[in-house]
Order: C-alpha cells, then structure tokens, then sequence
C-alpha cells in the first residue's frame, strides 16, 4: 500500500496522506493516512475546525438589534434570550469535532465532499445572522435558514457515512436548526 505524502513514522513502507496527496487507492489507506496524521498536525487541525465553527458567530458583532427584535410578535414559546448563547457554543464546539473527525479520514483529498458541504452549511449559517437582525429582513433570513437545513441534512449524511460519530455529533446540531427554522417563520408571519 502506498500514499503519496510523507513517510509515516515508524511505518516508512507507508506514506502519510495530506492536502499534497494526489489520490487514495482504498479505504485501509484512508485508515492509515488517519493514523499517520501527527498529533501536533491533528491538534492543530482541531484548533483551526474550532476557530473556523466559532467564527460564524463574528457576524453578530457587525449588526446591532437595537429595539428591533425586542418589539417583534413572537410565538409564545420564543426560547428565552439567556438560551443562544450556551446553545451556540455547545453547536460551534461540536460542529468543530464533526468536521475535524472527517478530516482526520484522509484529510481534504478524501473528504473534500462532505468538508465542501460543511464549509457551504457554515457560510449560510454566518449569514443569517446579518440578515435577520443585521438588516432586519426576516423573509431573507427564512430563505437562508431553509437553504441552510438542507444543507446541514446532506452535511450531516455525507459526514455519517464517514464516521458515523461525526454524523451524531451534528444531530443537535440539526435540531437546534429546526426549531429555528419554524421561530423564523413564525416570526415572519407575525410581523408583515
């Protein structure tokens, strides 16, 4: 077996895989592209998943919701505002583990799909943010948040069929995004 990259320490027959890597030939090189990855590599990796996932969450810091929202008809059972924000960093944080766990099968050259589709989930996710309360334009933010549910569905399915771990660990993920889903609707019914 052979993968084009580095030599794998201790295993100098294999080479380690990484975003050099030209192709991977089957699934038990991607296992051992993943056992090949250093740990200062995977930690490192994990840090970057981290700070891409959280930074999603900067877009908030360019919008102001003034009264705004506060003077919006809301459904009844509107999450309390105290809500968002331990239930978004439990999301970034495992949104972060997902995709540093498909990495970690092959890196880019083997996951390129399934990380494309997170990256594509992670973009309409940071631009809700600025729709809805940035420029006050819930019918926007709905077709985004739409868009992005089904993007997370097929996220989360190309992730499972990797690891099925990853797959799990977005299922929250999914969830949170639900309800989200149905609030912004509400919200854009109630206020035309």
């Amino acid at each position: 077996m052979q993968i084009h990259g580095d030599s794998c320490p201790g295993r100098p027959h294999i080479q380690c895989a990484g975003w050099w890597s030209r192709r991977l030939n089957s699934p038990n090189d991607v296992t051992s592209a993943t056992q090949c990855f250093s740990a200062v590599r995977q930690a490192m990796t994990l840090i970057g998943w981290l700070g891409l996932s959280f930074a999603a969450a900067g877009t908030a810091a360019f919008v102001s919701t003034d009264d705004w929202y506060l003077g919006l008809n809301k459904p009844a059972w509107n999450p309390p505002a105290w809500v968002f924000a331990p239930t978004w960093t439990f999301l970034y944080a495992t949104m972060a583990v997902a995709a540093w766990l498909v990495w970690r099968e092959g890196g880019w050259r083997a996951q390129g799909r399934a990380l494309g589709l997170f990256l594509l989930q992670w973009a309409l996710n940071a631009l809700w943010t600025p729709l809805f309360f940035g420029l006050h334009r819930p019918g926007h933010a709905l077709i985004d948040i739409l868009a992005l549910w089904l993007v997370l569905a097929a996220t989360l399915i190309a992730f499972w069929r990797v690891r099925r771990a990853a797959g799990v660990l977005l299922l929250p993920y999914l969830a949170w995004v639900t309800v989200a889903t149905v609030l912004n609707c509400a919200i854009w019914r109630m206020n035309p």
